[in-house]
């Protein structure tokens, strides 16, 4: 009978502290699309050990934009760390008892000062050793005085560390260059090393696919792993995100948390479409991705090893891209906040032809407001703008006033961009003279503007009155 493969299980693991980065939003995709693709189990965990910096809100604003973006976990109800706090202690005790870790008693000070001296002799930093051949009696005697303890793991000192990556291939470490690390501390609280082996060993987690920046933690982990006689997980470590400069994308250099984006005007579809491109090539020339055709098409190996630059450019190409396919309806509803936001009050109906204007040229939805707000007000401009080349303030003038009459012929039952188009290009044509001459002041006395829609599509937005109205002050204008 044929042996079944394991099943593949992957997670994604955060930390509570604050606003989620993008980088980690990769992360969660990887790990679910990769589960997806092999039939696999996708996890949640939250990462809570480290109280200092949990943020009250974090939580449930993370479980929020994971759903937002339909990166669904597949065990009910998430694991929590701050709620098996027993569950890690009782493993500590286990390694102590094995003479596998062992208490340590060394006062902040004595740290402090033993780091100052490793330091002027050029030695590692780490942590020297003090305590990790005390006696039974000591130990006991500490104890017993009630002294402050945490619990260090006994890393060896010869030896490799070895494993394969599944992005980076062969990875070793020298041993001797491990400190013996804290897995308990002082306070009773695991470490992140020694709550994150146990819960990946818990949840059966097959993969562990995680930043680049947690590659040198990994031989303290599978030396953890070793220590518990346990298999440990397959790693692949994700390349880091770039800045333009290639310095490393962190939050001190402006928004990157998910929310940031969402808020500026990125559709969610977008932003997971980038973030996908953000160090994964598919080997063929797509570039736009849905959810499914993520799962499809991914897999590990075609991920680079190198690091990934965060592109803002094509962030914004591909989201003025999913923008282009929106409903005319779909998309006025996702601009209304904007609107709302800018005190301009909308309703559906006209805001649907108000965006449709603006759809084929937007990149971002929060660009929405200050591209349309024309049609809301009857702008400002300067009387030279109304002029078109070599003509005058005079000439212009009477263009438009020749336009006006024209439209005012156009029933409001006949009022639209088509028939509006069809009747004044046929009125130029009658005259003999360029288009620009009347098209350029028309564009300009209804928008306002150098760049905007044209002069037709604008009109039927606007509307007859209206319309006929900005003309007629522009005539004012320019005499």
């Amino acid at each position: 009978m044929p042996v079944k493969p394991p099943k593949i299980i992957a997670r994604f693991a955060p930390s509570p502290t604050g606003f989620l980065h993008v980088g980690s939003l990769r992360t969660a995709l990887y790990n679910y699309i990769f589960a997806k693709k092999n039939n696999g189990l996708f996890y949640l965990r939250v990462e809570d050990t480290d109280q200092s910096r949990k943020v009250e809100g974090a939580k449930e604003n993370l479980l929020k934009i994971l759903a937002f973006f339909n990166l669904n976990w597949d065990n009910k109800p998430i694991m929590i760390q701050s709620e098996r706090l027993d569950l890690y202690k009782k493993y500590a005790q286990q390694l102590i008892d094995e003479n596998k870790a062992y208490y340590c008693f060394c006062s902040e000070e004595r740290l402090g000062e033993s780091k100052a001296i490793r330091q002027r002799q050029k030695l590692p930093t780490g942590y020297d050793g003090q305590c990790r051949n005390l006696s039974a009696e000591e130990i006991k005697n500490n104890l017993g005085a009630g002294r402050s303890y945490v619990i260090r793991f006994k890393m060896p000192k010869t030896g490799l560390t070895e494993f394969i990556d599944l992005i980076r291939g062969q990875v070793s470490f020298d041993n001797k260059i491990l400190d013996d690390q804290i897995i308990l501390k002082s306070n009773g609280w695991p470490t992140y090393h020694l709550a994150s082996v146990i819960d990946d060993h818990e949840m059966e987690i097959s993969h562990v696919i995680r930043g680049e920046d947690w590659l040198p933690s990994t031989p303290k982990h599978i030396l953890l792993y070793q220590a518990f006689g346990w298999e440990p997980p397959i790693f692949a470590h994700l390349p880091l995100l770039l800045n333009p400069d290639h310095s490393k994308l962190s939050k001190r250099q402006g928004d990157v948390a998910v929310e940031d984006f969402l808020k500026n005007g990125y559709l969610p579809e977008a932003l997971l479409n980038f973030i996908l491109l953000l160090g994964w090539n598919p080997g063929t020339n797509q570039e736009i991705f849905d959810l499914q055709s993520m799962i499809e098409a991914f897999s590990l190996e075609k991920i680079n090893k190198a690091g990934a630059v965060f592109d803002l450019n094509k962030l914004d190409w591909l989201n003025g891209e999913y923008i282009r396919k929106k409903s005319a309806e779909e998309l006025a509803k996702l601009c209304q906040p904007y609107y709302a936001e800018a005190g301009l009050k909308t309703d559906l109906k006209n805001l649907k032809a108000i965006v449709a204007t603006e759809q084929s040229r937007i990149k971002k939805l929060s660009e929405i407001v200050s591209a349309t707000e024309f049609f809301f007000k009857a702008p400002d401009y300067d009387p030279q703008l109304l002029i078109w080349k070599k003509l005058n303030a005079k000439e212009t003038a009477k263009n438009l006033a020749a336009l006006a009459e024209e439209l005012e012929k156009i029933k409001e039952k006949e009022w639209t961009e088509k028939f509006i188009e069809a009747e004044i290009k046929k009125f130029i044509e009658g005259n003999k003279q360029g288009m620009g001459d009347y098209l350029w002041p028309m564009r300009a006395a209804l928008s306002g503007r150098k760049a905007s829609p044209g002069p037709f599509e604008i009109a039927g937005v606007l509307g007859r009155e209206e319309t006929l109205k900005r003309l007629e002050k522009a005539i004012e204008i320019l005499k």
